[in-house]
């Protein structure tokens, strides 16, 4: 038994130490915009059956419970939640916000180096050498579909549904140079993530479904605003504890096996 032990204690170590690592990842993410908090989620491992339930015992009467000791913990799987963040208001003409569902749509390549598509809630975008749109990154990843804003635009406005309008000298109205499409999943907790706020398509999310904001079950699009990340400081420490103490009475589980293996190698004495 107190091998037994031991391996779920050292399972338990394990799973908590995936969790550690997924809380300090939210941590630090505290301050990215549109970054989406993950869980880690548990299950228990197989169990040794030792006696099983409805069976006869010595006095011809069913038992009314099974014997089983289980073997441990791991880590099921990872699970992003896609809770809206707050608005954090900045003035600037190309911050763009999702209000509801959806995600941007930004060009990658694979690692074949063929072109892809990209999802992602952070809409912090500026304009390239060409005036493309892209995300104000590392990589300057374009906005799909493509939208160029003219040289000599003197402001640009962005409305609910995603049509991009500019200004120009002379023009007595602003001309259309665009218009943002976004995409959702049935499952977007399926998304795999790459890094840089960006997710991709997974067999698990399903197939993108595009369309315009504000139209159906699509958010709709605040010019001056960005969203915040998700993280929730107060329950992430909270959490933080939790796998603290946890960790700390599996590694006790640990000290308590092998204090009992001592004792019975000393029997053998």
């Amino acid at each position: 038994m107190a091998n037994i032990a031991l391996q779920s204690a050292a399972s338990g170590l394990s799973a908590l130490n995936t969790r550690l690592d997924v809380i300090a990842n939210n941590l630090a993410n505290i301050n990215t915009n549109g970054y989406k908090r993950s869980r880690a989620n548990f299950q228990d491992l197989i169990y040794i059956e030792r006696a099983q339930p409805g069976t006869e015992n010595a006095n011809g009467d069913q038992r009314p419970t099974g014997l089983y000791v289980g073997l441990g913990v791991k880590v099921s799987g990872t699970q992003t939640e896609f809770d809206q963040g707050a608005p954090l208001e900045t003035g600037e003409p190309l911050d763009i916000m999702i209000d509801g569902l959806g995600f941007f749509q930004v060009q990658v390549e694979d690692s074949r180096g063929a072109g892809g598509i990209a999802y992602t809630r952070a809409g912090k975008f500026t304009t390239n050498s060409d005036g493309e749109l892209v995300l104000a990154t590392d990589q300057g990843r374009r906005l799909e579909p493509s939208i160029s804003i003219p040289d000599d635009a003197t402001s640009i406005s962005i409305d609910a549904s995603g049509r991009v309008f500019v200004s120009l000298p002379g023009e007595a109205e602003p001309a259309e140079v665009g218009q943002i499409e976004i995409a959702t999943f049935i499952n977007p907790a399926g998304l795999k993530q790459v890094g840089e706020s960006l997710f991709s398509e997974s067999a698990a999310s399903g197939p993108p479904i595009t369309g315009e904001p504000s139209d159906e079950n699509f958010g709709r699009v605040i010019q001056g605003y960005l969203e915040a990340s998700n993280v929730d400081p107060t329950r992430e420490l909270i959490d933080l504890i939790r796998t603290q103490r946890a960790f700390e009475m599996n590694s006790q589980s640990i000290r308590t096996a092998d204090e009992t293996l001592r004792a019975v190698a000393q029997l053998r004495r």
